[in-house]
């Protein structure tokens, strides 16, 4: 190891990395175990760089496959990486030059057989020069001081650190060296075990706690305690999208990336990359069709098993539930054995009833993948012949042929209905598309027709590489154009946030539904979808709902003119109009006789967010509650995310701090297990994290949006989260960081004409930052421009938002007095409007203008209210605001301490900066100013504080105890 930078905790292994070097610090031994690619590695490569980093000594042993049948080879490997790390020259070789000792090399080193004993210098030379070794071999007593006393004399010279990656690859010989060595050692040698065992103890496989050391390797370095041993698990859904954006592979893909690794770091890795290069649309990339590096990744983890194993793997992965007693009965006597031996090389985990599941899902598809068709066939017909459900047993039969049949088909149809009817849509998609398919080529018209159903079905399970498949093959035959417009819908109906890249399907569906105007409507509905998500033109989005609005009613669809109706009211108060209210309302009436399939576009759900909009959070809640647990128990997993997501969003600005967490994490959670694009769910989490979580991981969620509505191309998902972001960069001071995301926020919100402020809050916030970005007049105009919409609309809430902003910039002006009044009046109104983490917040800018007008008293007064009601509501958060800015308030001031306390935060940090020696070019570019807006700043500041240099400048806030470096914000402007 050379390289002492400071490592940080590789992703999802922060708490994992603690406990590594508690341990290490109270026991000096640490064995990491846990299955190939999961990150062990990295974790102690991580170790090592923080020990380098404290001047500690690393010797990093790195054992290779060749290495276990070669005696001696990692013992000779660790003396040459200890003459490394010592400077010392390798056994044998004169140190210093080509002059040997005492010649003109450098001085201070030293052979590192010098001060051995000659029997120990005679085995260590042997065993690093295996050629030279003579008949009678080496002296193992010998060469056991020889090691001992090298770590010895090492470990004398400070504390060091030994890691050796991949024990269970070390040979015998070096094994009993390094087991007496290490017996020997003293405190001073820490030790990090890294090992991939081939099959983890039967007593404690990886799903039911920690494992033992593997049992077909070589005998352990030491005897380890369960103290001793940390098991690396894999990473959670969450986790892998960090991972994914921490190597800049799309995160949107992160749920389906989960799902076939298994949280696999390694495996993961392989899988986002083979999907990123083959530009695999997210909504095609269920079935992960991959190949490369990941399909031979997952050829490796099954190499782990036997060829008799992966037979009875073969069948699990054929079986929709597969279990032990199912396997033994479809032909494989041996499955529990086999099933052990699998679970022991982490290939699946067995439940107490003997259900087998595996522990990454591109492990099934692998073993699918590479099995021949005779293989398949036989397995499938197996199973078909041992299955206790009549519907898998016909699944089972069409798998197990390659010839179409009518008869079988109609089976196969008939058993979608059933699982149509059992809720179990996934399996009805399969089983649609695979009726199509057995439908054989002279039977025509009824394959198209089970095609288009294929992918209807497919479409309502959220299956797009279903869809597909059926719309190809559909598209590829004699259609009718109504046939190929349903297909062509169904796939479009899969692609969720991602419109993006398929304007052909739009293209061809509007020419195919030319002359039918039922389909026209269907078509132009889809269109007004894509023309906000996509495109960002609300405008035009509304035009063409209008439009799919009047052809549904001209023939009767109230299903489609009811979600159409429900789109022109979305666009409707985006655009300002007061049109929305009742054309929501004729939508409502649409759906009492025709109920949608699902709530996602439902009028029902946009009424519950206009309530939202308008400030009615009661109301609304309580729909959402009712609502709730009907859709869990019928509704597709979309509408779920939904009802979640919007209910955390208004607990958020509720204070229902612990209930917008658990949703917005339920949301998450289900958004990931799906497969669904996380940019929404992780939206609704930085919402409520900045409430009541952590400042800190709500602008990581926030981040994480925004990047995953890029890769969408969602412009409304996208302000939405730039808004989270600017918000909570905001909050925690970062106004350079908050100017730009608000202000990017500010111009999609105008490039898509939005008019209605009650539905995206960003006014506000850009005029605090602003303000204490010291642009006070900026920050009017924008005030200005939104309170005359908000009034007209009725827009109460929004206005106090902006009598907030407006107290700051009263205070900024000199008009502290005006401003307290204002704030205090706020503080009040938001009280009543339910409103509670809005109106702490207004207290909090209540006690700094208070504090400036040298009111101390009124200024903790506040404080102390804020964090009654910061307190009650559960919002961590902003109650560490609350206590950070009321220990500053009661501070003593000295004098000129209340001169100091009337700068604003913009001219405090620029005095700040300058006070500490920075050239007004310099303070210039730290705070994203002109040079001439610092010279005008700095001019007030001297006024301010009657100094008239820099050097005076200095002494005054030297003097006073609120100064602060100026790398740490001064207080929050957002609080104030």
């Amino acid at each position: 190891m050379t390289s002492a930078v400071y490592r940080a905790a590789p992703v999802g292994r922060t708490e994992l990395l603690a406990r590594l070097e508690r341990v290490l610090h109270t026991r000096g031994r640490a064995l990491l175990t846990g299955p190939a690619g999961v990150g062990k590695t990295e974790l102690a490569l991580a170790v090592a760089a923080r020990a380098e980093s404290r001047g500690e000594t690393v010797i990093w042993l790195a054992t290779l496959p060749a290495d276990r049948d070669i005696p001696g080879a990692a013992a000779a490997a660790l003396v040459a990486s200890v003459a490394a790390s010592m400077s010392w020259p390798a056994p044998g070789t004169a140190h210093g030059g080509p002059d040997g000792p005492g010649g003109s090399g450098s001085p201070g080193t030293y052979d590192i057989l010098d001060g051995l004993p000659g029997p120990q210098r005679t085995a260590v030379a042997m065993l690093c020069r295996e050629a030279l070794i003579p008949d009678g071999g080496w002296d193992p007593i010998a060469l056991r001081l020889g090691l001992a006393q090298i770590l010895r004399v090492l470990a004398a010279r400070g504390t060091v650190l030994l890691a050796v990656d991949g024990v269970q690859r070390i040979d015998d010989t070096s094994a009993d060296l390094l087991r007496f060595a290490l017996h020997l050692a003293p405190s001073a040698l820490r030790v990090i075990a890294v090992e991939t065992p081939s099959a983890y103890g039967s007593e404690a496989p990886p799903h039911r706690g920690t494992p033992r050391p593997d049992p077909a390797g070589p005998e352990p370095l030491w005897v380890p305690s369960e103290a001793d041993v940390l098991f690396v698990p894999p990473l959670q859904a969450d986790e892998i999208a960090e991972l994914l954006i921490h190597h800049r592979l799309p995160s949107r893909m992160a749920g389906r990336i989960h799902k076939a690794s298994g949280g696999n770091p390694r495996l993961a890795l392989a899988v986002g990359r083979s999907l990123a290069d083959a530009r695999t649309p997210v909504h095609h990339a269920e079935a992960l069709s991959l190949s490369g590096r990941a399909r031979d990744l997952a050829r490796q983890l099954l190499g782990a098993a036997s060829p008799d194993v992966r037979s009875t793997l073969l069948l699990a992965a054929l079986a929709l539930r597969p279990t032990a007693s199912l396997i033994r009965r479809a032909g494989r006597p041996t499955a529990e054995a086999d099933l052990a031996a699998a679970e022991r090389a982490n290939l699946v985990s067995l439940d107490e009833d003997g259900t087998v599941g595996f522990t990454a899902g591109l492990l099934p598809s692998t073993l699918v993948h590479d099995a021949c068709w005779t293989e398949r066939s036989a397995g499938h017909a197996a199973l078909a012949r041992v299955v206790d459900d009549p519907v898998e047993a016909v699944r089972h039969r069409a798998l197990a042929t390659d010839i179409p049949d009518e008869k079988l088909a109609t089976e196969v149809a008939a058993s979608a209905e059933i699982a149509r009817r059992r809720g179990n849509s996934a399996l009805a998609a399969e089983l649609a598309l695979l009726a199509a398919e057995s439908t054989p080529v002279q039977q025509g018209a009824e394959r198209i027709a089970r095609l288009v159903d294929a992918a209807e079905e497919a479409a309502r399970a959220a299956r797009a590489d279903l869809a597909m498949r059926a719309a190809t093959d559909l598209l590829a035959r004699d259609a009718a154009p109504a046939d190929r417009v349903r297909a062509r819908l169904a796939v479009l109906d899969t692609a969720g946030q991602g419109l993006c890249n398929l304007d052909e399907l739009y293209v061809h569906a509007m020419e195919d539904s030319e002359g039918d105007t039922a389909l026209r409507a269907a078509v132009q509905l889809r269109l007004a979808v894509k023309y906000v998500l996509a495109d960002g033109d609300p405008v035009r989005s509304r035009a063409a709902a209008v439009e799919s609005a009047a052809l549904a009613g001209s023939v009767g669809d109230r299903r489609t003119a009811a979600r159409a109706l429900t789109v022109q009211a979305r666009m409707d108060r985006v655009l300002g109009s007061p049109d929305a209210e009742r054309v929501l309302a004729e939508a409502r009436a649409l759906e009492v006789f025709e109920r949608p399939l699902g709530i996602r576009n439902a009028a029902q759900i946009l009424t519950i967010r206009h309530a939202m909009f308008d400030g009615r959070l009661t109301d609304a809640r309580d729909q959402l509650n009712a609502l709730l647990p009907l859709v869990e128990r019928r509704g597709p997993v979309e509408d779920s995310i939904e009802l979640l997501s919007t209910l955390a969003e208004i607990e958020a600005r509720q204070g229902q701090c612990a209930a917008a967490l658990a949703h917005a994490g339920r949301s998450l959670a289900l958004t990931l297990e799906a497969g669904l694009s996380p940019g929404p769910a992780w939206y609704a989490l930085a919402l409520a994290e900045t409430a009541g979580g952590s400042f800190g991981r709500a602008a990581s969620y926030a981040r994480r949006s925004v990047r995953a509505s890029e890769e969408e191309g969602d412009h409304v998902f996208l302000s939405r989260s730039l808004y989270a972001l600017g918000r909570v960069q905001l909050i925690n001071g970062d106004v350079a960081s908050a100017l730009e995301s608000l202000r990017r926020v500010q111009a999609d919100e105008r490039a898509q004409s939005t008019v209605d402020p009650s539905m995206l809050r960003w006014h506000e916030e850009l005029a605090e930052a602003l303000l204490a970005n010291d642009a006070p007049e900026e920050a009017a105009a924008l005030l200005e421009d939104v309170r005359p919409v908000a009034e007209r609309l009725g827009r109460t809430t929004v206005l106090l938002g902006c009598d907030r902003a407006y107290a700051l910039y009263l205070a900024a002006s000199g008009k502290s007095a005006e401003a307290a009044d204002l704030l205090s009046r706020t503080a009040d109104s938001f009280a009543v409007a339910g409103l509670p983490l809005e109106r702490g917040r207004a207290l909090i800018a209540l006690a700094r203008v208070e504090r400036r007008r040298r009111r101390r008293s009124a200024a903790q007064s506040a404080l102390h209210a804020a964090a009654v009601v910061f307190e009650r509501a559960g919002a961590v958060p902003w109650l560490g605001l609350t206590t950070e800015t009321s220990s500053r308030t009661a501070e003593p001031a000295p004098a000129g301490g209340d001169t100091l306390a009337s700068l604003t935060d913009a001219e405090l940090r620029l005095a700040q900066l300058v006070g500490q020696g920075a050239s007004n070019q310099e303070a210039a570019a730290k705070l994203y100013l002109s040079v001439k807006t610092v010279e005008a700043r700095l001019t007030r500041i001297y006024q301010k504080l009657d100094v008239r240099s820099r050097a005076q400048l200095a002494t005054a806030l030297s003097a006073w105890p609120g100064h602060r470096p100026a790398q740490a914000a001064t207080e929050n402007p957002a609080a104030g």
